[in-house]
């Protein structure tokens, strides 16, 4: 018979919910370049940081590896991953197809309840743009395609567009900042839930897929603009 000592429902919450909560904050570093491209990323100073053991943070690690935005290296460690342009449009080839999916089924099964939630974030994103927070902005633009896709009812689409749309996360906030996207990316929301809650699933799902192939070319934009940059130096 064991000996070990039985955990309570909270504490096996804490315990399976503490490497997502590192995960997210890992990612919020990545993003805000506190771990820049091409970093090793130190597991000791990062459980330090978080007052916790190396476990949780090695658990998220390897969902950041999942997620394409770490890489492994044997003997070496593990450092911040970035994709290049060729696997960002080829993940932007399957967003599209994705994204058109998604707007043609919430056109089809959308509640008042979920507009009306996507109408707040709307709101949100609108006062972000107001104050031009862009570090907001972003995450609220995360969180509102996450609903998108939460909507729809998929697990299955759900995890696989996750898994898709976090190896573009360095190149979604770039457009924002150097394509452009920050000027328009909430006009073209706007469209979309209009093009949903006409209930046409033709149209929405056109939309929809506009959106994903107007934020590949604003990538574009913005990556030109950096070897332009580059090249001038």
């Amino acid at each position: 018979m064991s000996d070990s000592p039985t955990l309570t429902p909270l504490q096996m919450l804490q315990a399976n919910s503490l490497p997502s909560l590192v995960q997210a904050e890992i990612e919020q570093m990545i993003l805000r370049s506190e771990l820049p491209v091409g970093a090793r990323v130190n597991e000791s100073d990062l459980a330090t940081r978080f007052g916790t053991s190396r476990g949780p943070v090695r658990e998220a690690l390897r969902a950041l590896e999942e997620c394409g935005l770490v890489r492994s290296e044997k003997n070496r460690g593990v450092f911040v991953r970035e994709i290049s342009l060729t696997e960002a449009d080829e993940i932007y080839d399957l967003r599209e197809a994705l994204d058109e999916m998604i707007g043609r089924r919430l056109a089809l099964q959308i509640t008042a309840p979920q507009l009306k939630a996507l109408n707040a974030l709307l709101d949100e994103m609108d006062d972000a743009m107001a104050g031009k927070d862009i570090k907001r902005y972003h995450g609220l633009n995360l969180e509102f395609h996450d609903a998108l896709v939460d909507f729809v009812g998929n697990s299955r689409l759900s995890d696989t567009y996750r898994r898709l749309t976090k190896e573009l996360l360095l190149f979604r906030l770039r457009a924002l900042e150097d394509g452009g996207g920050f000027a328009v990316s909430n006009a073209e929301h706007k469209a979309v839930i209009k093009a949903i809650a006409s209930r046409d699933a033709d149209k929405a799902g056109r939309v929809l897929r506009a959106h994903a192939a107007d934020s590949r070319a604003r990538m574009h934009k913005a990556a030109d603009k950096a070897f332009m940059a580059a090249a001038s130096k």
